[in-house]
């Protein structure tokens, strides 16, 4: 018998195991190493897991084993401890481990030379500043964190405006003096030019920068500037996580509650839960900031599982500011109203935008809608406009075109309606373009801005918009969520929330939580630079639904007793953070092809809690409709599992996939693993 040497390869295929393959004499592999192999009658790019022997029997001969073409020497090879973290990653995600890995590279080959760029650099050039007087409270938690050696996870838990990032800056001064180097993540929204700027203030070009809205070029430069040793921290938005870094000593995950860590296409992972594994893996410290950490989050610090660190009091002992709660279905009662001022618009709001106006003071306004109006419809017979691919109401923008949010199905808004052709449309709702008209109308002098995702769709746009807040150049800004997290402008003094209650009723268990959050992080933009002595900012909240706990907490900012009540509701109905969570989502073009799939799925389910008494702990729920229940002309439904053991609900998963040869064809069934959005 003859000895054969194998590798066994991870390919960018979607297949639940490793291929093999017969090493080439030439070029020998080892594990880790980036290789290209032939699959069918293509070659692919794979990473080799492992190498062995074989001797070859004569029933081979039956088969034929294709051999290793090339190593790929333009990329690195993934070496342990890195590689073994990613194979945990597929692991958990149940997500083809070629498919995982292949996310560690950017999107473009090598440049041969660096080309000029009219763009500005992706770092600013910047003078650098020494370290802040820390508070007592800030050296108190720093002290802390360093006194732990290898990994540990770390809840730094302060209000806004406590001084959380100085703590990290101050972490990695350390951890670069220790010749190591740093992961700094944000979520997407929070990754401000401000930011960086703080960042190149304190370390020069010792920094790169990876996130979506850099160019694949952008992207590739500063790839290759972190894995070949040349930056020393990489920030990043969450898929910074795969590229390798070397000696990593420290990972810091801001804004850890957000859900735009969690990626809801491909790979579902959460950015935050990998990176806790990552520090694991190459065990370095943790550290995950927030003013509203996560549910889950805080029960593993509230249980010991990770280092709980509070901060609450702003630095300079600044004032939190004042928040006042409008109820708005008393404004219609009011006898007198303005006559110019709008129905979204309460007369205290009012009141206190003229008095920050005249102090030449700025004013943001919260609407966590797009648009002119959320539904357009006809008096006459009913009909409302509705996306042709998604199960949802077109959103009216410029008075002129109707979108989609989801698909960006556009059509031309006709005021005659297109079904009985009789009656005239009628516009429903209110959306950030309205609110941006209105206000034109009533400050006529005021310099206004909106923020959104149809006026800020690049980086440049993002840094225009701050450097004109920090100039004093808008009085007015009105924005989306993504002016809630992560900004600082010293002249910002009043903050309003117009409709807070957009979000209460979502169908998903974590809308009072999200909703919380929001409101708290929103507030948290005003009166960041007041004295002492200054009066606090201001924060005006309008709501149709005063007593709904997400408000009275986040008015009298108190996040301890929001989670204690929240904790409560979680409980008695078996969700995270007390059970486990995995959502299989089943979509096609065809509606009875996706519910019968549905079907099948929970009885497979059913039959095996059935056969294995081992998952008699697991849930089944479902299946139903998804509450968007056509989306990108895909019809979807929902199987829900539920289970307190993760690693039990992962089997239990991986055995109602089975081989997937049961699914039909033109069907897809897709696991969201710890799922955040259930629409």
């Amino acid at each position: 018998m003859t000895v054969r040497q194998l590798a066994h390869v991870a390919v960018d295929a979607p297949l639940t195991e490793n291929l093999t393959y017969l090493q080439n004499d030439s070029c020998p592999v080892i594990r880790g190493d980036v290789v290209d192999v032939p699959l069918g009658k293509r070659t692919v790019k794979g990473i080799v897991i492992s190498v062995s022997e074989s001797e070859a029997a004569a029933e081979d001969d039956a088969y034929e084993i294709k051999t290793v073409k090339a190593i790929d020497i333009e990329w690195p090879a993934l070496t342990d401890p890195f590689l073994k973290w990613l194979e945990w990653v597929s692991d958990y995600y149940i997500y083809p481990l070629g498919r995982t890995l292949q996310l560690c590279f950017p999107p473009l080959s090598r440049p041969k030379k660096i080309r000029q760029s009219n763009r500005p650099p992706v770092v600013p050039v910047l003078e650098k500043v020494k370290l802040h007087q820390l508070t007592e409270e800030q050296k108190f938690c720093l002290e802390a964190i360093k006194k732990t050696k290898g990994f540990a996870t770390h809840l730094v838990h302060g209000v806004t405006g406590s001084g959380k990032t100085e703590i990290y800056l101050q972490l990695f001064e350390k951890t670069l003096s220790e010749n190591k180097r740093g992961l700094f993540l944000l979520p997407e929204i929070s990754l401000t030019p401000q930011l960086i700027h703080r960042f190149a203030e304190r370390f020069g070009d010792q920094i790169a920068v990876l996130h979506s809205q850099l160019t694949d070029r952008e992207r590739t430069t500063q790839w290759w500037e972190i894995a070949e040793g040349r930056k020393k921290i990489l920030i990043g938005a969450r898929s910074a996580l795969f590229c390798p870094i070397k000696d990593l000593g420290l990972i810091v995950v801001d804004e850890e509650h957000e859900s735009s860590f969690k990626q809801d296409e491909k790979l579902k992972y959460n950015g935050r839960d990998c990176a806790i594994m990552l520090g694991r893996f190459m065990n370095c410290p943790v550290i995950l900031g927030s003013a509203t950490p996560s549910l889950d989050t805080w029960k593993n610090a509230v249980e010991g599982k990770y280092h709980l660190h509070q901060l609450k009091s702003r630095v300079e002992n600044r004032p939190l500011p004042v928040i006042e709660v409008i109820d708005m279905r008393l404004e219609k009662d009011l006898e007198k109203k303005s006559a110019e001022k709008p129905f979204w618009l309460s007369q205290k709001l009012y009141n206190e935008m003229k008095v920050s106006l005249q102090k030449k003071e700025q004013v943001a306004l919260l609407l966590n809608r797009r648009g002119m109006a959320q539904m357009v419809f006809c008096p006459g017979c009913g009909f409302s406009i509705e996306c042709p691919n998604c199960d949802i109401s077109l959103t009216l923008h410029g008075n002129t075109h109707m979108v989609c949010h989801y698909c960006d199905y556009h059509e031309n808004f006709k005021t005659k309606c297109p079904d009985c052709k009789q009656s005239d449309m009628i516009v429903m709702g209110l959306g950030t373009e309205k609110v941006e008209e209105d206000l034109r109308k009533l400050f006529p002098e005021a310099k206004i801005a909106r923020a959104d995702r149809d006026e800020v769709q690049s980086r440049l746009d993002m840094e225009e918009l701050v450097q004109k807040m920090e100039n004093q150049e808008i009085d007015i800004l009105i924005g989306t969520q993504m002016i809630a997290k992560g900004l600082d402008f010293p002249h910002l003094k009043l903050v309003g929330l117009l409709l807070a209650d957009v979000s209460f009723n979502l169908p998903d268990f974590r809308a009072s939580e999200k909703s919380f959050q929001l409101m708290t992080q929103m507030s948290g933009r005003s009166g960041r630079h007041v004295g002492v002595d200054d009066l606090p900012g201001k924060v005006v909240i309008q709501t149709y639904n005063t007593s709904h706990e997400s408000v009275s907490f986040a008015q009298a900012h108190d996040y301890e007793g929001f989670v204690q009540t929240e904790c409560i509701h979680r409980k008695q109905l078996n969700y995270p953070p007390y059970h486990k969570l995995t959502a299989l989502r089943i979509q096609s073009l065809e509606l009875e092809k996706t519910r019968s799939t549905a079907y099948k799925l929970a009885r497979r389910a059913q039959a095996i809690k059935e056969k294995f008494n081992a998952f008699d702990q697991v849930e089944v729920l479902g299946p139903a409709a998804a509450p968007i229940a056509k989306l990108r002309n895909q019809f979807r439904y929902h199987v829900l599992f539920k289970c307190p053991q993760p690693q039990l609900l992962n089997q239990f998963v991986r055995k109602v996939m089975g081989d997937n040869k049961w699914i039909p064809a033109q069907v897809k069934v897709l696991v969201d693993v710890d799922p955040l959005n259930l629409l």
